[in-house]
């Protein structure tokens, strides 16, 4: 079914207004308020519960909300697959208001997940979660840019390389200037627009397909499978979906920075737990657009990823289709402008680890250049057109291997660096054989490819985080050493003064943490 049609002048000036104003609400607040690099990269202690939702909201509900779950819903289960997503997503959240409190209490300075895991076990580890880390969000940015090129190119026929460059210069305008202080706040202008925004234009596609018993009826009787929230296929696929998208997550330097952000305990707890439940019921309006598209015929040769704005063509004029454009522009920017800050802050910290002395003027040049060359980077590769969706899943399984000895080591004085990447890379191991993207070439090996097990998602990520998790505990049991978990606090310093520690007392520079008795 072709799409309502929307010139595209008008879509491309929809899209040129809302990213302007973006920019500016973000240029003028952040003028003034980004005196040193340590507020470029961490805003510390300024973000409220409110905000603090608000924010994860915004940067957590990119415009792949708009694809992913509807693709679910329509290809992979139909609501018990959306239901899968929604949970998913929400799962991270919630698992941050412990976490986000345990990170604030042992690096009460921090900055990044990767002076975490530099200071906790070394720099094996350190390496290791480094390269999962800059190849998950680098992918999600990537990956944006990609979702809102192929939505604004099927609903008005914007060329991919406008739509990136557009999207990605105005964000970039703004991050580099004011830094996560701005992203902070045009995410939570950006969820005052967005949440009502696609309240109404859910509402709206409903109305406009007959209402919602005519939608359910029409489905019911097409596929009732789309509507069983037992349907096997769907569980499975959700199942494993909680574990990717839990994995990776954690390896997201946006949610870490805004643990970082939040004024104090309350606001992480509080604000966390309040956007997974705001998150949940996004997805899962999204996500019903897929087990319409599929269980109404409307799909037709279009690819399932293109659900949402199947349904939206089916069901809208033309002039409403604007507000989706709208929404899906605001949605992509307010993620990408948390993945470019935070990667330009991972490899700042990391800078300032490397060249022990730097200044903070250099410093802040660099976290500002980065953001120039991430930003470009990613508009390069979303106009390609690429699919992006087994890049994701390969990250996601890097994440699902790794997570639980990653946090293990805030909570266990016993874990070690060892068992942690022992533990991670035979989680990846057996998750790779499992893993259907590379099974075909797997196979073909001599020896080792006529033993390995049949390709299975569920089996990827489930075995990935049980054996990396089973692994990485032993490894700590069998352990002699003991961690000093206070020890911590005092391997973080100041960014702005590369030679001290917080601002409060002198400490050393971080230097891979210290075990009694080594």
């Amino acid at each position: 079914m072709a799409p309502t049609p929307v010139s595209t002048p008008v879509a491309l000036g929809a899209t040129l207004a809302a990213l302007a104003a973006v920019t500016v609400l973000g240029l003028v607040h952040a003028r003034g308020r980004v005196g040193s690099v340590e507020q470029y990269v961490s805003a510390r202690d300024s973000a409220g519960t409110t905000t603090t939702a608000a924010t994860l909201v915004a940067s957590g509900a990119g415009a792949w909300i708009l694809f992913s779950p509807a693709e679910a819903g329509a290809a992979f289960g139909g609501v018990a697959a959306v239901a899968g997503y929604a949970l998913g997503s929400a799962v991270p959240l919630l698992l941050f208001v412990s976490v986000g409190v345990r990170v604030r209490e042992r690096l009460p300075g921090g900055h990044s997940l990767t002076e975490y895991v530099y200071a906790r076990y070394g720099r094996r580890m350190y390496a290791y979660a480094l390269l999962i880390a800059a190849f998950y969000m680098f992918v999600s940015l990537a990956a944006e840019m990609t979702a809102v090129a192929d939505a604004l190119g099927f609903v008005a026929g914007v060329p991919a390389w406008v739509t990136a460059g557009a999207v990605g210069g105005f964000v970039l305008l703004y991050t580099a200037y004011g830094g996560l202080v701005a992203s902070i706040f045009t995410d939570t202008v950006q969820t005052l627009v967005v949440l009502p925004l696609l309240a109404v234009s859910v509402v709206a596609a409903v109305v406009g397909l007959g209402g919602p018993a005519e939608v359910y009826g029409s489905v019911a009787a097409a596929d009732p499978d789309l509507l069983d929230p037992t349907f096997l296929p769907g569980v499975a696929f959700g199942t494993y979906v909680v574990i990717a998208i839990t994995g990776a997550s954690v390896f997201n330097q946006g949610q870490w920075q805004r643990v970082f952000a939040a004024e104090d305990d309350r606001a992480v707890r509080r604000g966390f737990a309040l956007a997974a439940v705001v998150l949940v019921p996004m997805l899962l309006a999204a996500g019903l657009f897929g087990v319409a598209a599929a269980g109404l015929g409307l799909l037709g040769d279009a690819s399932p990823s293109a659900a949402f704005f199947v349904v939206v063509a089916a069901a809208l004029p033309g002039w409403a289709t604007l507000g989706v454009v709208v929404l899906v522009v605001l949605l992509m920017a307010s993620s990408a402008d948390t993945m470019v800050n935070a990667l330009a802050s991972v490899v700042t910290v990391d800078l300032a680890r490397a060249l022990d002395g730097t200044d903070a003027g250099t410093l802040r040049l660099v976290a500002r250049g980065l953001t120039v060359v991430v930003t470009a980077g990613a508009v390069v590769v979303g106009a390609q057109g690429y699919g992006v969706l087994e890049l994701f899943l390969l990250a996601d399984l890097l994440g699902a291997a790794t997570f639980v000895p990653f946090l293990h080591g805030l909570y266990s004085a016993r874990a070690t660096e060892t068992g942690a990447l022992v533990g991670s890379v035979a989680g990846l191991a057996v998750g790779l054989a499992y893993f259907p993207t590379f099974h075909g070439a797997l196979t073909g090996l001599p020896v080792v490819g006529p033993l390995l097990p049949g390709a299975s998602f569920v089996h990827a990520f489930v075995g990935a985080a049980g054996v990396s998790t089973a692994l990485s505990v032993a490894g700590a049991r069998w352990g002699d050493d003991r961690f000093d978990l206070d020890s911590l606090a005092s391997e973080v310093r100041s960014l702005d003064d590369p030679g001290r520690g917080p601002e409060t007392e002198p400490t050393p520079a971080t230097d891979g943490g210290r075990e009694v008795g080594r």
